[in-house]
């Protein structure tokens, strides 16, 4: 298959004040474009041409460093513009609220363990929900990684790489973090994701 960018599910001015016109307009029009024509360009001619995105993650992972690096980031990024939406954060759908209680105790304990994560990434990275063995976890990966090469679902993931937040937070990456959770996360697209995680 051919990367290829998909288009913001709304506007590039949509995400404001939390995420801001021009974070959108170069971390998607400029990084997200340059991990697709990267991408592109180290599978041509590779055993990767012709494969999914997700096989493309998972079997290049420690193997083909460019590929893994750009298909990494293209997978996250695909799910990244969809976990966030406007006037996002808010209440958490029944079932995985449930889910969520069921495994850290409560929500602000997934949150507190969640900002924890990625204030405690070192460096290029994410902070993720994931789905491992039945339960929710939280988990971190430096650089492109995500739970799916740690044989885990993401179901949610927060891009802490500097040019995700530093227009607008600066160094101050615990509140982007907290913005991004308390009014950002499109939760309905993550309990879509859950859904699909605890039935495979």
């Amino acid at each position: 298959m051919t990367f290829t960018l998909p288009d913001l599910p709304y506007a590039h001015d949509a995400l404001q004040p939390f995420m801001s016109k021009e974070t959108l307009e170069f971390h998607h029009d400029k990084h997200h474009q340059a991990y697709v024509t990267n991408g592109n360009n180290a599978i041509k001619g590779t055993e990767f041409e012709g494969k999914s995105l997700e096989e493309i993650v998972k079997a290049s992972h420690g193997k083909n460093a460019p590929v893994f690096n750009n298909a990494g980031q293209h997978y996250n990024h695909l799910h990244f513009w969809k976990w966030m939406k406007p006037n996002g954060g808010g209440a958490i759908p029944g079932a995985l609220e449930k889910a969520i209680i069921e495994s850290f105790g409560s929500v602000e304990k997934m949150k507190e363990d969640f900002v924890a994560a990625g204030v405690g990434q070192f460096g290029s990275g994410w902070a993720w929900l994931e789905v491992k063995g039945g339960k929710i976890a939280v988990s971190k990966t430096p650089n492109g990684e995500s739970p799916l090469v740690n044989g885990a679902s993401p179901i949610l993931g927060c891009d802490v790489w500097e040019h995700s937040y530093y227009i607008d937070y600066r160094n101050r990456r615990p509140d982007y973090l907290k913005a991004f959770l308390e009014s950002l996360v499109n939760w309905e697209y993550v309990a879509e994701m859950y859904d699909a995680a605890a039935k495979s």
